[in-house]
């Protein structure tokens, strides 16, 4: 084998570089993906791009690339002004570039300049796609069908904690004018960039473990800038949310457009402020309701009360007397009791007096016992009499009490709310169905709310 001409590796680099330059001169329109990309201290921009199979797994080339720091301030800025988003990992671009060939660092490119409409045109097809393959697999809508609830007290916050958006929640919810009580927990998570995605699904994932803790979840970010949507618009993100078994309340920032994810959330606001605005009127509008419940049945319990108090009172005062015509009564019959017994004495004692002395000897003992025997009788008598007269007290305070229950199980309330209706035709409750007629509206009242309803057909007498 014969050796020809010897070269140095710097002689052949310099050949593969003229080649180069000879053959590719001119500037080519390239679209790559950016798969890494660094800002240097000397402010030039550093990438990789490659390009991928259509399965967007397999990587089909790569090749390095620079914008030097003059060209990059320009097409930086310029570029976020057009597509609202920064250069960043993952974005597709249309570049216009420079072949170079460096004896040290190899083959790259040298980008001069960028086509923002044609990252704008693949942000806006990935955006469709999440979007069509959220609906196709029919879970775009699952959380806006969770109700938010009446009270939403305790709430889940997935946010970064050093965050001016959940400084600004926190304060508006705390401060709140009218000195509602939120119980709130901070799942701390990256909003921006490519811990976003892992950091916000680790969070949900550790909130639905305790989903029965709180009522509501809230999303926040605030404080950022347009550039930042496109992080909230991904798949694994939306799909979490779909399947979240509490309603998701997005405050995410943005006033120009909505992201994938505040589309699948179950009520999406501009801002973490908002949010809290939203959360305060929703107790507030609790409140009202209830204090409305309140007034009403205060006062339909005051009209049963004002319609059974004339009742009550009538028992009351029949009760009295009858009590007092058995006290009464009872006094006579142990009065005249009493004046048989001194009778009584009386007589023996008058007897006593015309008998032998050995007869009256015999007779004090006797009249002593019977007198006593009596007293006995007259003791015992006052006792029942006292028994009487309490049990008598006590079964008309139980009869009272009996009113008084009778009246709260008959309190229309209380009957609607076992499964009863009360059905009235012009003000008027209906007991048979015999006097309405075709055509006649009537009212049912049930215990959350009243039906009108027309007659459609007489009623039929019941066959024997």
């Amino acid at each position: 084998m014969t050796i020809g001409k010897k070269l140095t590796l710097t002689e052949l680099q310099l050949i593969i570089r003229d080649s180069l330059y000879l053959s590719l001169p001119g500037m080519y329109w390239v679209t790559a993906e950016i798969s890494e990309i660094k800002e240097n201290y000397a402010g030039h921009c550093y990438l990789e791009l490659v390009e991928k199979n259509q399965d967007e797994s397999n990587i089909r080339s790569r090749i390095k690339a620079v914008i030097w720091n003059k060209r990059y301030s320009f097409l930086k800025s310029y570029f976020v002004n057009i597509t609202g988003e920064t250069l960043k990992t993952g974005m597709k671009i249309l570049a216009k570039v420079k072949i170079d060939y460096h004896e040290i660092y190899g083959l790259s490119l040298v980008i001069s300049d960028l086509d923002p409409s044609f990252t704008i045109g693949e942000l806006a097809v990935k955006r469709q796609m999440i979007i069509r393959r959220l609906e196709e697999e029919g879970v775009f809508t699952m959380n806006r069908e969770i109700d938010i609830p009446i009270v939403p007290q305790k709430v889940a916050i997935v946010s970064s904690k050093n965050a001016a958006g959940y400084t600004d929640f926190i304060r508006h919810l705390t401060g709140n004018s009218y000195g509602y009580v939120f119980y709130t927990a901070l799942f701390d998570s990256a909003m921006q960039g490519e811990e976003a995605e892992p950091g916000i699904i680790s969070a949900l994932d550790r909130i639905a473990s305790m989903a029965e803790v709180f009522d509501v979840v809230v999303i926040i970010r605030g404080g950022g800038s347009q550039t930042d949507l496109s992080w909230f618009d991904n798949y694994n993100i939306a799909y979490h949310i779909t399947q979240f078994p509490l309603p998701v309340i997005t405050g995410i920032g943005h006033e120009k457009d909505l992201s994938v994810t505040d589309m699948v959330a179950c009520r999406a606001l501009k801002t973490p402020t908002a949010v809290a605005g939203f959360l305060i009127e929703c107790m507030n509008e609790a409140e009202i309701s209830i204090n409305e419940l309140s007034e009403e049945i205060k006062e339909s319990v005051d009209l049963i009360l004002d319609r059974n108090r004339s009742r009550l009172e009538t028992a009351r005062i029949k009760l009295i007397p009858t009590a007092r015509i058995m006290i009464s009564v009872i006094k006579e019959q142990l009065s005249d009791k009493i004046l048989d017994t001194v009778n009584t004495g009386k007589k023996y004692i008058a007897r006593a007096g015309l008998l032998p002395a050995d007869q009256l000897s015999r007779l004090r003992p006797a009249a002593k016992g019977y007198i006593s025997a009596r007293e006995s009788r007259i003791n015992q008598y006052m006792k029942n009499l006292r028994s009487s007269s309490l049990n008598s007290l006590r079964m008309n305070t139980v009869n009272i009490s009996g009113f008084e229950k009778t009246l709260t199980a008959l309190n229309p309330e209380n009957v609607l709310g076992r499964g009863y209706t009360i059905t009235s035709q012009n003000g008027r409750i209906l007991k048979k169905g015999a006097a309405l007629k075709k055509g006649d509206v009537i009212d049912t009242l049930f215990s959350d709310g009243t039906v009108s309803s027309i007659i459609k057909n007489e009623a039929e007498s019941p066959k024997h």
